[in-house]
């Protein structure tokens, strides 16, 4: 018997009302496109979008992840802020999803919502609200708060949900590396043209990376990853020969995308995972530390004259450019940045409790500037990056709370992590999460000398790195049968 749902060439109504409705939209489009009206021509998708976020959410966020290294910025300079499409308006609207659910169900999942780094993550926007009600630039501040909200919300809290599934965890980390490899070859190529030079290296990527840094900051995050792909024992032959063959693609354009903080973040993640591989503990680690500091402090004065003394320009010479990380005697980059984090630790002692608002760094900083402190580089516009930390510049718009909530972000969720990679008895999701765990690492190294968290291009792969490791620990960890769930 025919199914009475099913539309076949006899059901006639139904094919009449379709092409109806195909003609009425196309008589409409081409009477509104000869009037230079184009934005009708985009009715299709917004319904189709608007029915994944109704009836598949989870799709509608895969979409959001694919598009994420795609996305392109424009700049908002009525509201200071700039807007990446198609991601950000995508993302509103799966935020207001994730509200119309929550309020409809009248609950979340326990086990995420009881979990320390998501109270952490809770603290950290209660404490974002109140500095956006007391800021200098209250719209500016509450833009910045929406779009902070809209990152959170679909790839942490939406994102813990897929992540229960553990293909998901390999599904989100393909879904940002195969459209950032077409990124990355577009990027090669452009900087082919220039012959691999240095200075070209800084805007090859745009329109889809706004420099170098950003770039190079997604890539060193996603190269523990792939190892851990290339490792994967369940998988074919031939995606363990992708991952292999994309991950030397990957350290092929962090060579060449002169990204001095992406091989420190590189170095300091391989250093963790030495420490977490041999289970180094933790007092021998803190002896470590403080014999460094001890040391440091015990010859500041030569470090500062030695460092002074360093003259190597940025350069195409990898082992050069490498030791121009510590040129703060006449490299524009280092000196700006010491620049702008003295404009930030100005702006923080004269609000040290409340700071001058989320977002408003870039529109402040100008009058705290020194003359003397002043580079080739510097400006009063506030077009030219922010405070090139994800550490100071919350000092100096949040004031020491807001820096503290982060901060307590980042430790419980390493923390996360050091358990599960003790606790998970799954090869394969033990590995992931060591992954994750590392490539978070290499951005919280890189955000002591740059910030990308207000992007949609950093945002994805930070919040959904501490996803997968909450949601391994809730769901992976602590039980006797570990092994059986897992392959659920």
């Amino acid at each position: 018997m025919k199914n009475s749902t099913e539309i076949t060439i006899n059901d006639k109504p139904a094919l009449s009302w379709l092409y109806i409705i195909c003609a009425t939209f196309i008589g409409i489009n081409a009477v509104l496109i000869a009037y230079q009206f184009y934005w009708f021509t985009l009715l299709p998708a917004a319904l189709l979008i608007f029915m994944l976020a109704f009836f598949s959410l989870d799709v509608l966020l895969y979409i959001v992840i694919f598009c994420t290294p795609l996305s392109i910025s424009l700049k908002d300079t009525d509201f200071g802020v700039g807007l990446s499409v198609p991601t950000e308006p995508l993302l509103f609207g799966v935020m207001m999803m994730f509200f119309f659910r929550l309020l409809y169900e009248g609950k979340f999942d326990a086990k995420i919502s009881r979990h320390p780094v998501t109270i952490a993550i809770l603290f950290y926007f209660v404490w974002m609200i109140i500095t956006t009600v007391t800021s200098s630039e209250p719209l500016i501040s509450f833009k910045f708060l929406v779009a902070k909200m809209w990152f959170v919300i679909s790839f942490y809290f939406l994102a813990t949900q897929l992540f229960k599934k553990k293909e998901n965890i390999r599904r989100f980390l393909w879904l940002y590396i195969i459209p950032f490899t077409i990124v990355i070859f577009y990027t090669l190529f452009n900087h082919a043209l220039e012959g691999f030079k240095e200075q070209p290296a800084h805007v090859v990527m745009v329109p889809f990376y706004n420099d170098h840094t950003s770039y190079g900051a997604m890539l060193a995050m996603f190269i523990p990853a792939l190892i851990a792909l290339f490792f994967q024992s369940d998988y074919l032959r031939s995606r363990k020969l992708a991952a292999g063959l994309l991950l030397a693609l990957f350290i092929v354009a962090t060579v060449f995308s002169f990204t001095r903080a992406a091989w420190v973040s590189l170095v300091g993640a391989l250093g963790c995972y030495i420490i977490y591989r041999y289970k180094i503990k933790w007092y021998i680690i803190a002896a470590g530390v403080v014999i460094l500091f001890s040391f440091f402090f015990s010859f500041k004065d030569q470090i500062f004259m030695k460092l002074e003394k360093n003259k190597q320009a940025s350069s195409a010479d990898l082992a050069e450019h490498l030791q121009s990380i510590s040129n703060i005697s006449n490299d524009a980059s280092n000196l700006e940045r010491i620049n702008r984090w003295a404009a930030a630790l100005r702006m923080f002692e004269e609000r040290p409790l409340l700071g001058w608002g989320p977002g408003t760094y870039q529109f402040k900083y100008a009058p705290f500037q020194f003359s003397s402190e002043h580079t080739s580089i510097s400006t009063n516009a506030g077009d030219r990056g922010n405070a090139h930390s994800e550490y100071i510049g919350p000092m100096a718009e949040q004031g020491v709370i807001g820096v503290l909530c982060f901060l307590i972000v980042c430790v419980t969720a390493i923390y996360t992590g050091a358990r599960v990679y003790l606790n998970c008895e799954n090869k394969n999701l033990r590995s992931l999460n060591l992954a994750v765990l590392l490539g978070l690492i290499t951005y919280l190294i890189h955000g002591t000398l740059n910030n990308f968290l207000d992007t949609d291009k950093a945002s994805a792969p930070f919040w959904g790195f501490i996803a997968i490791m909450v949601t391994l620990d809730a769901y992976y960890t602590n039980r006797e049968k570990l092994n059986d769930v897992a392959a659920e």
